[in-house]
């Protein structure tokens, strides 16, 4: 159990301000990320997340799971980035650090400021059937109050309005943040290829680990084993995974489903043509 599962939850939003703020001061003494989870949302990245940090060797960001410094916040700089990772005061030389951020992946300019800042730190991306990503997603934001229509078909659709000229403005003005781009990208998150080309564009494939939801989660052990050898961490195994921030994905409408079958193909057959060619 760390200091912070001690916490009571009324007391959390003031420790977690309080630990940003003294980390504003000890930011000369922060560690560098060693690696980077870097999505896809409603993947799977909470729980890989929460095991990585379990790992005695490795430490992760004081306050939150992730930063969000390469998609909302790069406009503060590297200082404020580093403010916001755990300190290097203790850790012995096999110790690292890392954060998590689900956006990371999806936005169109993340992982290029990621490999300006770090081209050597390695990434983590986690993938999953994006027709079940998709209705996990809206589900999300739907909760949250972040989407308004309640007709799962009518959301698809409106995707491509909500999102036209949003990309565009981001490039203008590193500071904009895209309300529809974060919440509203059903089908554009699942369109795993075309993230990973990006990925792949400015990271070598030795430094990127991508994993299947599917597959961690009916096999966490082994997946976790593989994932301690891309890392170079020591071998370590938690004595139990536990599936965190998941929402059942039963209760899709057919003609919703229908849809998404139909629009992932052709990115599903892009896919997996593209990790063929990186694993050859």
């Amino acid at each position: 159990m760390s200091i912070r599962d001690l916490v009571p939850d009324s007391l959390r939003p003031a420790a977690r301000r309080a630990a940003l703020a003294a980390g504003a001061v000890t930011r000369r003494w922060r560690m560098d990320p060693d690696f980077i989870v870097i999505g896809g949302q409603r993947c799977g990245t909470t729980t890989l997340f929460k095991t990585l940090a379990d790992h005695p060797h490795v430490r992760r960001p004081t306050a939150v799971k992730g930063t969000d410094y390469y998609t909302l916040h790069y406009a503060r700089g590297l200082d404020w980035y580093r403010s916001r990772m755990p300190l290097s005061i203790g850790a012995s030389a096999d110790v690292q650090a890392f954060e998590a951020c689900t956006y990371y992946m999806f936005h169109p300019f993340a992982v290029e400021r990621i490999a300006r800042d770090y081209p050597n730190v390695k990434l983590i991306a986690m993938l999953r059937d994006p027709v079940s990503r998709a209705f996990s997603a809206y589900k999300h934001e739907l909760a949250r109050g972040f989407e308004t229509e309640t007709d799962f078909l009518t959301a698809l659709r409106l995707e491509p309005a909500r999102l036209e000229g949003e990309i565009e403005k981001m490039r203008a003005a590193v500071s904009y943040e895209s309300f529809s781009h974060r919440h509203h990208a059903y089908l554009s998150r699942g369109q795993f290829a075309e993230q990973l080309h990006r990925v792949f564009d400015h990271f070598p494939r030795s430094q990127v680990h991508v994993m299947r939801s599917e597959t961690f989660f009916a096999d966490p052990h082994a997946e976790i084993s593989k994932l301690n050898d891309f890392l170079g961490l020591s071998p370590w195994m938690p004595a139990h995974v536990e599936q965190h921030n998941a929402r059942p994905s039963s209760g899709m409408p057919d003609d919703a489903r229908e849809f998404l079958v139909q629009h992932f193909r052709p990115h599903n057959e892009a896919l997996e043509e593209l990790l063929t060619a990186q694993s050859a």
